[in-house]
């Protein structure tokens, strides 16, 4: 099978195409920097398995890249390779298009596993999360967990929420996300409405608990 990593770190992607390319069914085709990057090489290779990052500073993250690539290219399945064990990524990003979900200190079998897995069309999840996914869906079933805002955001909203709170100004942002400056002021207004949020600072502290600004 043909296989795509996206990585920020040259080293990284380094690591994981030198232990995949010694499988015997698994070839890695390219690497990409950020999720922009992965999706033209998907576009160009219409790889079997994507593994991609979740941060990928200052490029597109590896969040926003899910969404648009399962849209476009729901060929391609999509296993997140990250160093984020916590449930909501986990959930976010399945929701989102994800087949599977691996940390990066996982085993390099549970890695085999996880391209495998999606690759004939199942699910992957580090089984150290298995448990508190399983919790968490049980909870929602029985009405017990509150809505979160942070799941009703658009994908769009989900972009320019971490620069608003990093300080980019509306013109900034329009330049990086390739929009008008009237479409971020729009963007901003919904985000914050949704959110509940009356300025700025609430946003940013929102951004940081909800560990955005590492988008």
């Amino acid at each position: 099978m043909e296989i795509i990593i996206a990585d920020d770190h040259a080293v990284v992607r380094s690591g994981f195409m030198h232990i995949l390319n010694f499988q015997r069914d698994m070839e890695v085709v390219a690497t990409a920097a950020d999720g922009l990057e992965a999706y033209d090489l998907v576009a160009k290779h219409n790889p079997d398995v994507l593994l991609m990052d979740l941060s990928m500073p200052p490029g597109e993250s590896g969040l926003i890249a899910t969404g648009k690539i399962n849209e476009d290219f729901p060929d391609t399945k999509i296993v997140i390779l990250t160093m984020h064990d916590d449930e909501e990524y986990l959930l976010h990003v399945l929701k989102n298009g994800a087949s599977g979900y691996v940390l990066k200190n996982a085993p390099d079998e549970d890695l085999f596993k996880a391209i495998r897995t999606v690759n004939e069309g199942g699910t992957y999840i580090q089984p150290s999360l298995e448990t508190s996914l399983i919790q968490e869906i049980m909870h929602k079933e029985k009405g017990l967990v509150e809505t979160d805002p942070f799941k009703i955001l658009s994908k769009r909203e989900i972009e320019v929420l971490p620069l608003v709170a990093k300080g980019y100004g509306n013109k900034e942002i329009a330049e990086k996300l390739y929009i008008s400056v009237k479409t971020v002021e729009a963007h901003k207004a919904k985000l914050m409405e949704k959110l509940n949020l009356k300025s700025r600072p609430e946003l940013v502290e929102y951004a940081l608990k909800k560990k955005f600004l590492n988008f």
